[in-house]
């Protein structure tokens, strides 16, 4: 068993903040499990790597003895988090909120143990408040502070509207620790207003304030923005282990870092980075899809790129229908077409004039070229990225 002050080392490591720490060190010398929340809101069927800094994180607390608490959002997903967002997010029916946490909680098990995981539908409480129970919950929150918020501040300054049911927001995830009367909130670090009114919302209910505890938001694999679907710079969970692997591949020695740190809890390994970048693709695959796709995914790899086969492996495909036939818009639109990836005319010309680019085995280093592939053919993009031409 770690003491409280081994415990708090471990679960610092990674983290962004932690508001504050001395609380979290007097909660863990209480001696008992202690209740760690993360709320979730199902407002897509599927999760990306991006999403399981928070996961891991929890199943770290839950590994040291302490209670995980998943609640799932099947009540404020209706509205949306308003987080980080410059307009009001699309409502979703109940229905359609229902349908994306069926599958949530079976890739959230991938990292949680489920019998160790209490998860509950904040619906249970939302959806039974009264209007006169709204009232009161409201009256303990003010415009003012609501605008303090960066991303409403910043609509409202623009004449972006900021929907009042947005405002309920903060107020509704708050009240959700007070019901599971959380010890604990894990969340990104644009969650820090949110887990705020949390604990005041606990405060003046009589309860002991939770610890706010912020985990950094993981880079896609652009390495400048945090990863997200909108922005295509994202690895899913659900994504076949050749793709998942591939992206993996893709990203920088720096951003490996970063990424071995919030998704593997572990520093780099010793050695080339091209071996540990293949290890750390490895891992990843393994944990959502088996040791055996995680292995053929590494062999897969080797035989497109390491072994230089690229004609007998399995390539994503890539329509040129309506591309103009030079090098560098094929390039450009193969990278989103293939991998989600977005590259500039500027990216592409550079990428073709140090010679990253083949066809047939022979590079290109002509950006003005009009290289005509015949279906079929293989076009190699940069190190780790090849697609074939249909």
């Amino acid at each position: 068993m770690e003491t409280p002050e081994q415990q708090l080392q471990l679960l610092k490591r990674g983290a962004a903040q932690i508001i504050s720490e001395a609380e979290l060190l007097g909660k863990l010398r209480e001696g008992r499990p202690l209740n760690v929340k993360l709320g979730v809101d199902p407002t897509a069927p599927d999760i990306h790597l991006g999403f399981t800094v928070a996961l891991q994180k929890l199943r770290q607390f839950q590994d040291l003895g302490h209670q995980a608490v998943l609640i799932i959002g099947d009540f404020t997903a209706m509205i949306g988090d308003p987080s980080g967002r410059s307009a009001a997010r699309p409502q979703l029916s109940h229905d359609q909120v229902m349908t994306n946490a069926r599958t949530f909680q079976q890739q959230a098990y991938k990292i949680l143990d489920p019998e160790k995981t209490r998860c509950v539908f904040n619906g249970e409480w939302l959806e039974v408040l009264t209007f006169e129970d709204i009232i009161k919950l409201t009256s303990r929150a003010t415009v003012q502070q609501m605008l303090q918020r960066e991303d409403f501040r910043k609509r409202f300054d623009s004449g972006v509207p900021v929907y009042l049911h947005e405002m309920l927001y903060p107020i509704m995830q708050g009240w959700d620790s007070v019901k599971v009367r959380a010890d604990v909130e894990i969340g990104g670090t644009d969650q820090l207003f949110n887990i705020l009114v949390g604990r005041e919302l606990q405060k003046e209910e009589g309860q002991p304030q939770q610890v706010v505890f912020l985990n950094p938001l993981l880079e896609g694999l652009d390495g400048v923005q945090k990863m997200s679907k909108s922005l295509g710079n994202y690895v899913g969970v659900t994504e076949a282990p050749q793709s998942m692997f591939g992206k993996l591949m893709s990203i920088s020695d720096e951003l490996m870092k970063r990424y071995y740190l919030l998704l593997l809890n572990e520093e780099v390994p010793e050695g080339h980075p091209m071996d540990a970048k293949k290890a750390l693709a490895r891992r990843i695959v393994e944990r959502y899809h088996g040791e055996e796709a995680g292995g053929a995914a590494l062999e897969d790899f080797n035989t497109r790129f390491s072994k230089r086969d690229l004609a007998s492996a399995e390539l994503p495909e890539v329509s040129m229908e309506g591309i103009e036939s030079d090098i560098i818009s094929i390039g450009v639109a193969a990278y989103a077409q293939a991998f989600g990836i977005s590259k500039s005319r500027g990216e592409m010309r550079r990428l073709v004039e140090q010679g990253s680019v083949q066809l047939r085995g022979e590079k290109i280093t002509d950006p003005k070229v009009a290289p005509a592939p015949a279906s079929g053919e293989v076009l190699r993009l940069d190190k780790t990225r090849a697609v074939r031409i249909v």
